[in-house]
């Protein structure tokens, strides 16, 4: 057993030096085990368990969460020390002297009158510091790791400073219907590759136009997949309630019970007023 001091209150060098022992001889032996490619999904996960604590305002879960972040940090940056690569010190080095170097307008002699301009010095000093001269260069600096609706915003973005652009949201969404037409084509005809391509390009007019919308598409999905749960739901009882097994009915029958569900959604979201159209739409 291992003593640690007991404290009122601890801190980052606490969790850094708990980390060091976790991971030590005599330590835990699933922390000793773990490499960077082990808990890589972790970091994922928590980093998301994070997201979630905003977006439901939890204040006292994102502190729990915030916590589970930093130990991933904690314990990558502790298996590069041990390797002779790097430690934690480093690590708060380096994003100290990024975020001095990027705000010119905090720390130098540039200046900053609003967040866009800002932005934009950041940009200008990012591009200089990593070297990249064009924007292709700045399009393939964005992580492949991104889940694919984030990476296609951020390559867009890129693409748009630039001029390379739809000078409104009309273009994109033309986009979106030429996409819609072609994908219709490879569904008929096209390979699996065909479709494949077709379908991602429907997806990335898709992303377009909520980037010219200030839309998060992420965020939009998201919301989309909570609709059609609670949905489903309310499906899956009336179902249950009628004594129909989904498993075994037709498919116009559920389809009839999913656009009920859609009519009584809009009765009580308009508070029980309704009209035709509402029962035809």
């Amino acid at each position: 057993m291992t003593d640690y001091p007991q404290k009122d209150k601890y801190g980052f060098d606490d969790l850094v030096e708990i980390v060091k022992i976790l991971r030590a001889p005599g330590g835990c032996p699933w922390d000793m085990a773990q490499t960077h490619q082990s808990i890589r999904s972790n970091f994922i996960e928590e980093t998301y368990e994070a997201i979630e604590a905003i977006d439901t305002g939890d204040t006292a879960l994102l502190r729990e969460e915030l916590g589970d972040v930093l130990l991933q940090v904690a314990l990558h940056s502790e298996m590069e020390r041990e390797a002779g690569s790097f430690d934690m010190n480093d690590v708060c080095d380096g994003i100290c002297r990024k975020l001095l170097i990027r705000h010119p307008h905090v720390f130098g002699d540039k200046t900053a009158a609003d967040e866009t301009q800002a932005l934009q010095n950041w940009n200008a000093v990012k591009m200089e510091t990593k070297h990249q001269k064009t924007q292709t260069e700045a399009m393939q600096s964005v992580s492949r790791a991104l889940p694919s609706l984030m990476r296609s915003e951020k390559v867009q973005r890129k693409a748009a400073k630039v001029g390379f652009d739809w000078s409104a949201v009309d273009g994109a969404l033309e986009k979106v219907y030429e996409e819609y037409s072609e994908l219709k084509v490879a569904v008929n005809h096209g390979s699996i590759e065909n479709k494949t391509e077709e379908l991602g390009d429907l997806l990335f007019s898709a992303v377009n136009v909520a980037r010219f919308l200030g839309i998060d598409s992420e965020h939009a999905l998201s919301l989309a997949c909570d609709k059609f749960i609670k949905r489903f739901s309310m499906v899956e009882q009336l179902a249950t309630e009628r004594g129909i097994d989904m498993q075994n009915a037709e498919v116009n029958q559920l389809d009839f019970l999913w656009e009920e569900v859609k009519i009584l959604q809009k009765e009580n979201l308009n508070g029980g007023n309704h009209n035709e159209k509402d029962r035809i739409n």
